[in-house]
């Protein structure tokens, strides 16, 4: 019970990655608030928390989200989306989506954090970013260049609040949620997911063990750092 007394808010926590997280970090002792864009409520049974209906790219509703949240200790942004296309091909609003998602709302959850976890002056911030800010992949320019500037957000925070605040991020390898399926991803694309040491894709638990790990008192030495969970992939 290494996070008993703690209040800790997920977003991206209907599934996948950020569900796991919202259940390891209840496990590990912290009332856990579960955000979303979709219903939230299964995880928030699951931890016996609460959910909320947040946007992460609109800033109101970042601010909302907030507001109900209270002070806290952790945050983790786990919310994120993928569209795979031609470069070519992409038009500006698609590229301007997954920008919006995945960076500015890295952007805004990491504000409303910092001022949520200011007030207790120490806490941990958490983001989410992918094996392909490192990589990168044809065909994902959007996402790459996206997820590559949720890492330099990343270390430019950690250089600002320190040493209340420790900010990291976390770069998953292909991880099995419905962001890597056929809904998303060609059958090419989801060919070169278990091209890496390992053989095979991770799980959301896996991903969440590390965000348990930089929550804990067991990084309280680390901050500007990318963990890369992604079964060899990627070796920094």
């Amino acid at each position: 019970m290494m996070l008993a007394g703690q209040r800790a808010l997920v977003t991206g926590a209907a599934r996948g990655i950020g569900a796991a997280t919202a259940c390891a970090l209840a496990e590990a002792g912290a009332t856990v608030i579960s955000a979303d864009l979709d219903d939230a409520s299964d995880t928030a049974s699951a931890t016996n928390g609460q959910a909320i209906q947040v946007d992460v790219s609109d800033e109101t509703s970042v601010a909302a989200m907030f507001d109900v949240a209270g002070p806290l200790d952790c945050v983790v942004n786990a919310a994120g989306i993928l569209i795979e296309c031609p470069t070519l091909d992409m038009s500006v609003a698609e590229f301007d989506r997954q920008i919006a998602v995945n960076l500015r709302g890295s952007f805004l959850v990491a504000q409303g954090a910092l001022k949520a976890l200011s007030p207790r002056g120490q806490g941990r911030l958490i983001l989410i970013a992918s094996e392909l800010a490192h990589l990168g992949r044809a065909n994902f320019a959007a996402y790459c260049a996206s997820k590559a500037g949720v890492i330099g957000l990343t270390r430019a925070l950690a250089h600002e609040f320190a040493p209340d605040i420790l900010v990291n991020a976390i770069a998953p390898g292909p991880t099995d949620t419905r962001m890597l399926s056929a809904e998303t991803m060609s059958a090419e694309a989801l060919a070169l997911e278990t091209q890496n040491p390992m053989g095979r894709i991770g799980t959301p638990d896996e991903i969440a063990a590390t965000a348990l790990f930089l929550a804990g008192p067991g990084a309280s030495f680390m901050t500007g750092q990318t963990l890369c969970p992604s079964g060899g992939a990627v070796m920094l």
